[in-house]
């Protein structure tokens, strides 16, 4: 499977596009669409990997992602029931609409933003969340203005975190997106064992050292840096689902619970025993 460049057209009568539980939870979809994103889901732990950023998500997860940012789907791998909602916005919309409407200018700079990657939390989330499902079935006219208002909060809302320091603009051509969905797919598939830096160069066509430089370049992260953080994403989850710490951490990939212990608390700021901690209370 390559990366995707999902052609998204608007529903019939409509400025943007809706998405009603879509489950794509058996699919592994590292894709990116010129429309801005809005993404919600509930009920279900998983991760959140949008642009070079991956984080587990707990519960429920609010999401903006902005034009042309590769992100994976976010119900993949969750084993549980849960709900989600997409909403998709294109970008002419963005330019014809908000930006030449002066009382929508606190919108337009939310899709400013949105380059970012936005994810919201708190009371912000749930209300949006609660929003985003009641849009489904409404009239035209009323889904607009739910619209409106929904992007509304999220312009005036302080309860979000950036998910990048800097905005991501997808400078890669289709070959080099390719090539780190193969990366990615590679790590998904394997995490649990030990992978060798060799192996995933050989995978791109590379040699060692020219894979070093294309990954720092395509990622501004070392190879081991991010493979540590995708295995930690994976281990919170595990943790959250009630999974002993040992056993999460050789699930994991981890050759010596010591070194999952340290990794863990790089990656996070607490050792795995605080997250629990902190996560039953």
């Amino acid at each position: 499977m390559k990366i995707q460049l999902e052609n998204i057209s608007p529903d019939v009568r409509s400025s943007f596009r809706l998405l009603h539980n879509p489950k794509l939870n058996d699919l592994f979809f590292w894709h990116f669409h010129p429309e801005y994103e809005l993404v919600y889901i509930e009920g279900a732990n998983g991760t959140r990997h949008v642009g070079e950023h991956i984080s587990a998500f707990e519960e429920s997860d609010l999401v903006f992602i902005g034009s042309n940012i590769p992100h994976l789907n976010f119900d993949y791998g969750i084993q549980t029931a849960y709900k989600k909602e997409v909403l998709h916005i294109k970008e002419s919309f963005k330019n014809k609409v908000f930006n030449e409407i002066p009382e929508l200018s606190e919108i337009f700079r939310l899709f400013e933003r949105s380059q970012h990657g936005i994810a919201f939390k708190g009371e912000t989330k749930a209300t949006v969340g609660h929003k985003l499902k009641a849009l489904y079935g409404l009239p035209p006219f009323q889904q607009f203005l739910e619209v409106l208002h929904i992007f509304e909060i999220l312009s005036e809302s302080q309860e979000f975190v950036l998910l990048h320091e800097q905005p991501v603009f997808n400078k890669y051509n289709k070959k080099q997106q390719e090539r780190l969905r193969r990366v990615y797919a590679h790590i998904d598939e394997n995490y649990q064992r030990k992978i060798e830096v060799d192996e995933i160069a050989s995978l791109c066509n590379l040699g060692k050292e020219a894979f070093c430089r294309y990954f720092k370049k395509a990622t501004v992260s070392t190879f081991v840096s991010f493979l540590n953080q995708y295995r930690i994403s994976q281990a919170k989850r595990l943790l959250l689902m009630g999974q002993h710490i040992g056993e999460t951490g050789y699930d994991c990939g981890f050759d010596s619970l010591s070194y999952f212990n340290r990794i863990f608390k790089k990656v996070t700021g607490e050792n795995p025993s605080s997250f629990i901690r902190k996560h039953k209370n």
